[in-house]
């Protein structure tokens, strides 16, 4: 998706400055912050279409900021890191990171988790808004209120309600479609 809007969130301003020169001359417009809470600030004003985010920061980790991210935004974040074991890397998806790169990376293969993460997200219908009279769930801004109160979810959590509700409505419109009777 040529045009897209890609954040890089890196404490390191020469793989900032690669990372922008790599994926501008790949089509992306790029904006570039120094650390988890600039990102958090940037995400409400600039509305990026793909975060790719470091892990090791000081302040915020990679972590701290992506579940941060999570309340505001649906879109995808791929973390860049370093760390290479089996915890981060489920850390990471716990707090609500789609993909996983491990430092050094190819650029090839990074413009590609990109360009797939992009499709996914493309792909996708517009989220909708499950209401009943005890419960609603604003699935495009990841708000949950029961009983007028508003309840706090994990990523991981969220997305486990995420899957129920949309597969409840792709059964409704199932259910409400024409049926043909068995023939014989």
């Amino acid at each position: 998706m040529a045009d897209a809007i890609i954040m890089v969130v890196d404490d390191e301003p020469q793989i900032r400055r690669v990372l922008q020169a790599t994926l501008s001359g790949n089509g992306y417009d790029v904006i570039l912050a120094k650390d988890g809470q600039e990102a958090i600030e940037m995400v409400i004003r600039d509305h990026p279409d793909l975060i790719l985010l470091d892990v090791n920061m000081p302040g915020m980790s990679g972590f701290e900021a992506c579940s941060k991210i999570r309340l505001s935004f649906t879109g995808p974040i791929i973390m860049a890191t370093v760390r290479n074991s089996e915890q981060d890397k489920i850390l990471a998806l716990d707090s609500g990171a789609d993909d996983y790169v491990v430092k050094p990376f190819a650029m090839g293969e990074l413009l590609a988790r990109i360009r797939a993460a992009l499709r996914r997200s493309n792909s996708e219908e517009p989220l909708p808004k499950f209401e009943s009279p005890q419960l609603t769930v604003d699935l495009e801004r990841r708000t949950v209120d029961v009983r007028g109160q508003r309840v706090h979810l994990s990523p991981k959590e969220f997305d486990v309600l995420r899957l129920l509700v949309t597969q409840r409505q792709q059964r409704q419109r199932q259910s409400c479609g024409t049926r043909v009777p068995p023939s014989g």
